[in-house]
C-alpha cells in the first residue's frame, strides 16, 4: 500500500491548521469569527497590549483516555457521569454558576517568556479510516501535539522525517507579538488582556467594545459582535481564572445560548459539558449550524470547540492534554 498517497486522501478534507497544528481548531474558529469581514488592526493599540499582569495561571493539564471510536459525521452521544445535573438549567444560569466557581480558585506562577505551552488535541470527528494506514504515517493522523513559546517567538510539533520513518521535533522562529505576524498574538498578550478584564459583565462588554479587537461585521447585531469578540478570547492557550469567569458572566448576558441537558463525549475521550451557539444555516442543507464550546463539568474549563450541523459533529479539535514546560518536545 502506498502510505503517503493513503495519507494524503484521508486528510484532503481536513481544515490547513493554523501554527502548524498548535491549535488546529484556531484557524476555523477565526474565520467562523471573521464572519466575511476583515478584521481590524487594533491589537497593536498601545492601550489593548497592558503591560502589568493582575493576576497568574499557570495551564491546568488535562489528561484523559486516548483515542475513541467514532467517524466523519459521528453523532453527538450522551454520556454518563454521575452528579452533574444540566436538566432545566439554562446556558446564563450555567455560566453564572461557572463564573462564581472560577472566581475562588487560585492561580499558580505565570509562565515565563520562554517557557512553553503544550498541547495535545485530537480532531473531530474522528476518522476510522486512519486505522488502515501504518507506521509512522498513523501517528500523523492520530493526537496532534505541538509547543508554542509563551512571548510568541518560536513553535513547534512533530514531523517526519526525510525517510518518512520517524517523528522529529520541528521548532519554526515566530514574531507574534504586537502584530509581528498578522492578526494573531502570543499566548502572553492574550494573557494580560484576559487578567485586566473587570469582573462585572456589563464592564467587560464595555471594554471589549471600546477595544474593538475585531472588526464589527456590517448589518450584524450588537449582541453577535459582542459574541465574536468574546470567542476568539476563550480559545487562548492560557487563561487567569477570574479572566475566563469575566467572559462567561458576559457570555451569560448575550441571547442565544443553548445548553445541552446531559453530558457529550469529545472524541479525545471526555465526558464534557456542551454549550452552543447558532451560527448561519448550512448552505446545502438548510439546517442550522452551531458552535459548540466543550466544556470539563470539573474545572469550567473549555476542552475543546466544534461546528455542529444538526447532531452531527462537522469539524473540530478537542483538548487531550495541555500543560505548562520549560522546553519544546516536553510534556509536562
Amino acid at each position: 500500500m502506498d502510505e503517503m498517497t493513503k495519507v494524503r486522501e484521508l486528510r484532503a478534507g481536513a481544515p490547513v491548521p493554523d501554527r502548524a497544528r498548535l491549535t488546529p481548531g484556531r484557524a476555523r474558529l477565526i474565520e467562523a469569527a471573521r464572519s466575511g469581514e476583515r478584521r481590524r488592526a487594533l491589537w497593536q493599540r498601545r492601550e489593548f497590549v497592558i503591560v502589568g499582569v493582575v493576576a497568574a495561571v499557570t495551564a491546568v493539564a488535562v489528561t484523559v483516555s486516548l483515542l475513541v471510536g467514532g467517524g466523519t459525521g459521528r453523532k453527538v452521544q450522551p454520556a454518563v457521569s454521575p452528579g452533574v445535573t444540566l436538566k432545566g438549567v439554562s446556558a446564563a444560569e450555567f455560566l453564572r454558576r461557572a463564573a462564581d466557581v472560577l472566581d475562588t480558585e487560585p492561580d499558580g506562577a505565570v509562565p515565563t517568556a520562554k517557557q512553553w505551552i503544550y498541547t495535545k488535541s485530537v480532531q473531530e470527528p474522528l476518522d476510522k479510516r486512519a486505522q488502515d494506514v501504518k507506521g509512522p504515517m498513523r501517528l500523523l493522523l492520530g493526537p496532534r501535539e505541538s509547543w508554542l513559546r509563551f512571548d510568541g517567538t518560536a513553535m513547534a510539533d512533530q514531523q517526519l522525517d526525510a525517510k518518512g520513518e520517524h517523528l522529529k521535533l520541528h521548532i519554526t522562529k515566530m514574531h507574534l507579538e504586537n502584530g509581528g505576524e498578522g492578526d494573531d498574538r502570543s499566548p502572553r498578550e492574550l494573557y494580560r488582556v484576559l487578567a485586566a478584564l473587570p469582573a462585572d459583565a456589563e464592564q467587560t462588554l464595555k471594554v471589549l467594545r471600546e477595544k474593538n479587537a475585531i472588526a464589527d461585521g456590517k448589518g450584524v447585531s450588537q449582541a453577535r459582535n459582542d459574541y465574536v469578540e468574546i470567542s476568539v478570547l476563550l480559545d487562548a492557550d492560557v487563561m487567569p481564572s477570574k479572566g475566563l469567569a469575566s467572559l462567561y458572566r458576559a457570555l451569560a448576558t448575550l441571547p442565544g445560548g443553548q445548553l445541552t441537558d446531559h453530558l457529550v463525549e469529545t472524541a479525545a475521550g471526555r465526558r464534557v459539558i456542551a454549550l452552543s451557539y447558532a451560527r448561519e444555516d448550512n448552505p446545502k442543507s438548510g439546517e442550522t449550524m452551531r458552535d459548540q464550546w466543550l466544556i470539563d463539568p470539573q474545572t469550567y474549563r473549555i476542552v475543546g470547540m466544534r461546528l455542529v450541523t444538526g447532531d452531527k459533529v462537522d469539524g473540530g479539535n478537542s483538548l487531550v492534554a495541555r500543560a505548562v514546560v520549560d522546553e519544546a518536545g516536553e510534556r509536562g
